[in-house]
């Protein structure tokens, strides 16, 4: 009934956009106070330890898929109308899309999510980086490199398999899913609990993955009351700030929909957690070697979300939340690249050329005869 009064004094688009800020904001809030990094996990696991990163990471994974499961199970909310069920799916890009995500995610310190949220508080290198990443995911859908992506998402999709729903692939019925998601949880908890992150960041990881299943709720009851057709849609990061770059470049009045609303949400949410527990700080680069990690690092999480259907969130989560198998494909190469990135560039390299300075210094002269 609330929606319905909102629709009718708003309109149908501004009230999408309203309820995309609002969850945004919440997203961003939470993301901020809970410091949500799927980066910071992979890194941490590649690394062998089992810590902290990795347990909020956890707990927003299986509370996202628990409280979509639970709304799917109540009614409120149809999973095979989501676009990821709903219309083939590019295998082949979301193994090779998420490589690159990964890869990118580790150079620039951050997926595309937690670089909103870093730039809300006042890093211009995840702002600049932000941005960078919205520009290539736009020419990547729309512009010069909408031909590489269309390449190498043919190949094979999920039209060659019959089905994206991993669980009608597999067999495995809703129940056992719910079992083992709720396990997940458990464990999830218990880490955090061993690692000792403390209460507040417990909750506001609870808050994160909470917000998939809202979002899922929100638009499918949109559906339900608008005259034009809404998109049924969750949380997702590559598409939208391709949106709400393009926005700042159409006239006004135009692409109104949840996708504009959540981006600014975000910010706006990020930015007064910052504001509210004193952590907003300006930073910048420090030279030029760091700025052409981070910037590549953008690029290649632009193109690579956007070849894969979705970024951390987007397909980690969100797609991941309702078993596409797309989505988990994504997920997982997003976790081998980063992974892959973090040895290579982050221990490897580094070592070998403290290796190599170490070997080129001078033995110290040793001068005999003097007292």
């Amino acid at each position: 009934m609330g929606l319905e009064l909102l629709a009718d004094r708003f309109g149908e688009n501004w009230t999408l956009l309203l309820g995309g800020g609002v969850i945004g904001a919440l997203f961003g809030a939470f993301a901020q106070q809970s410091r949500f990094c799927l980066r910071a996990a992979a890194v941490e696991f590649s690394r062998g330890e089992i810590g902290g990163k990795l347990a909020i990471w956890l707990i927003v994974f299986s509370t996202a898929i628990t409280g979509t499961m639970l709304l799917s199970a109540e009614g409120l909310f149809v999973a095979r109308e989501a676009r990821q069920l709903a219309s083939p799916q590019s295998l082949s890009g979301a193994a090779i899309g998420g490589l690159l995500f990964g890869t990118g995610m580790v150079l620039a310190r951050g997926c595309s999510s937690r670089l909103l949220v870093l730039s809300a508080t006042g890093n211009l290198r995840a702002l600049l980086s932000g941005l960078v990443f919205a520009v290539v995911a736009q020419a990547s859908l729309h512009g010069f490199l909408s031909p590489v992506r269309e390449a190498l998402a043919n190949p094979l999709t999920t039209l060659n398999i019959g089905s994206n729903d991993l669980l009608l692939l597999s067999g495995a019925s809703e129940t056992v899913a719910g079992v083992a998601v709720t396990l997940g949880l458990v464990a999830s908890l218990a880490l955090a609990f061993w690692r000792r992150i403390g209460i507040w960041k417990t909750v506001a990881a609870f808050g994160v993955g909470a917000c998939i299943p809202l979002a899922w709720w929100f638009t499918h009851a949109m559906t339900s009351i608008a005259f034009e057709p809404v998109q049924l849609e969750s949380l997702s990061f590559t598409g939208p700030s391709a949106d709400t770059l393009m926005l700042f470049l159409s006239p006004p009045g135009t692409m109104i929909d949840f996708d504009v609303g959540l981006v600014p949400g975000v910010f706006i949410g990020a930015f007064l957690a910052g504001l509210f527990s004193g952590e907003l700080e300006l930073l910048g680069f420090q030279g030029g070697d760091a700025m052409r990690r981070y910037l590549a690092g953008a690029a290649l999480m632009g193109f690579g979300g956007m070849l894969a259907g979705g970024c951390a969130v987007g397909a980690g989560v969100t797609g991941a939340s309702i078993f596409a198998l797309t989505a988990w494909v994504t997920l997982f190469s997003i976790w081998i690249g980063a992974m892959a990135t973090d040895w290579l560039v982050d221990r490897k390299l580094p070592d070998r050329k403290a290796r190599s300075l170490e070997k080129a210094r001078p033995a110290p002269s040793v001068v005999q005869g003097v007292e």
